[in-house]
């Protein structure tokens, strides 16, 4: 990981995810958590605040020292407890159904393991937990996605490995989870946004076979 990587893009990811127009969509996706919470991708903290008051504990995972530094004024204010207990969300150091409810925020866009990341997520989570999810991915707009394709390569050069056009739902759905609620839609802005701002916020569950079975799609 070079510098930029990993002092600068922590930063640019605190400025540019915690602005207040996101808030009410980040509200949304921990509606539903509950109980012991593990947050993947936990960053500068941008979530503190808005769990619900069933939750109990945060277990954060993030990678950089540098976001975790920075999310140290809003872990101090918050009322719920927050402990860092990982670095990489495809190999989470929990036992299997040890969780309530889970949370991902703006991170599934980034994390190199992706579909390792949702099948630990699911592993982790005990019957009738649930995941919040909001993201930035892939638009159904062909002219948007055109430049999502084109621009992805500098934008994972750019932003520590950030993709632009990966398909959220697809791959939750893939990682064995039934989505139960989902609303999708471009952040207000202008037009040239919109390869940044295509959205996905929602609710998903383990799908009933591999909460049985306990297996991998």
């Amino acid at each position: 990981m070079g510098l930029w990587e990993a002092r600068v893009v922590p930063h640019i990811v605190d400025r540019t995810c915690g602005i207040a127009q996101l808030e009410p969509l980040r509200e949304q996706a921990c509606d539903g958590l509950r109980g012991q919470v593990v947050e993947i991708g936990f960053g500068s903290g941008s979530n503190i605040g808005l769990y619900p008051s069933a939750v109990t504990e945060i277990i954060a995972v993030e990678p950089s020292d540098v976001a975790w530094q920075l999310s140290a004024p809003r872990r101090t204010g918050s009322s719920v407890p927050v402990s860092r207990v990982g670095l990489d969300g495809a190999q989470l150091p929990l036992a299997d159904a040890s969780v309530d409810t889970a949370l991902v925020t703006f991170s599934l866009c980034t994390i190199p393991d992706v579909a390792g990341a949702l099948a630990e997520l699911r592993r982790v989570l005990r019957p009738g937990g649930t995941l919040g999810f909001l993201e930035h991915g892939r638009a159904p707009d062909p002219g948007v996605a055109r430049w999502q394709h084109r621009l992805d390569g500098l934008q994972q050069r750019l932003f520590g490995g950030c993709h632009l056009a990966r398909d959220i739902a697809g791959l939750i759905e893939a990682a064995g989870f039934t989505i139960d609620a989902l609303e999708r839609s471009y952040l207000p802005g202008p037009s040239f946004s919109r390869p940044w701002g295509y959205l996905s916020v929602g609710r998903a569950a383990p799908s009933s076979r591999y909460a049985a079975e306990g297996t991998h799609p």
